[in-house]
């Protein structure tokens, strides 16, 4: 019998692949290893501190062979995640990426810059929205349900800690990810001087919209 894909929690042995689906669709939804020298930057910035902070509210897709081919990671509360991931995950990276100083000319520095203010996270208009999240499929897993799946997941851990919303920002340019997400039910949420993002937000208590996910596993 063919292997089924199904929704699953993550392991700490599913990293490696956390980080490759990270870099493989970081750039709008698309492959990013051409952007950067070190493919493990991006992750260390949008997938592992959440996978090393929050485990419990980290899920994959796996591919049916334990193989993960899709994930959702994020944190119930943005603020301590922040405070966190100041104190115990950039310490251990600030010598590898250090700072850029000057002028940020390259995606590397760019995003150095970001893994060195986690305080970025915190915008006053996202305070009624605790909890925040990242999704990312590998394209070959898209559009099959699976992004419904792991949204349900995740939303549902989330109504179980009694988190009432959670918030996503998104590269405005990205505009099938927007499709996605506003056919599953998020709103846009009003935001001063947003850069190139977009943010959404969900109550915990929506019924995602769409057909029934998958959620074996």
């Amino acid at each position: 019998m063919t292997p089924q894909p199904f929704v699953r929690p993550y392991r700490p042995e599913d990293r490696p692949a956390l980080y490759d689906i990270c870099i493989r669709t970081g750039e709008e939804g698309g492959d990013a290893r051409h952007l950067y020298a070190d493919h493990a930057l991006l992750p260390s910035v949008f997938a592992g501190p959440y996978a090393e902070l929050e485990p419990g509210l980290a899920f994959v897709v796996d591919d049916g062979s334990g193989l993960p081919v899709g994930y959702v990671l994020g944190t119930a509360d943005t603020a301590l995640f922040v405070e966190r991931f100041r104190t115990e995950w950039l310490p251990a990276l600030a010598g590898r990426y250090p700072d850029p100083p000057g002028p940020l000319r390259t995606p590397a520095d760019q995003m150095a810059a970001l893994l060195h203010r986690p305080e970025r996270m915190l915008l006053p208009e996202l305070a009624a929205y605790p909890a925040h999240l990242h999704i990312d499929l590998l394209p070959g897993h898209q559009r099959a349900g699976f992004g419904r799946a792991l949204m349900t997941r995740f939303i549902g851990a989330l109504a179980e800690q009694g988190v009432p919303a959670v918030h996503l920002g998104m590269v405005t340019a990205n505009t099938p990810a927007r499709a996605f997400y506003d056919r599953i039910g998020f709103h846009e949420i009003p935001v001063p001087d947003p850069g190139p993002l977009t943010y959404l937000g969900l109550g915990t208590g929506a019924r995602l919209s769409g057909r029934p996910p998958t959620l074996a596993g």
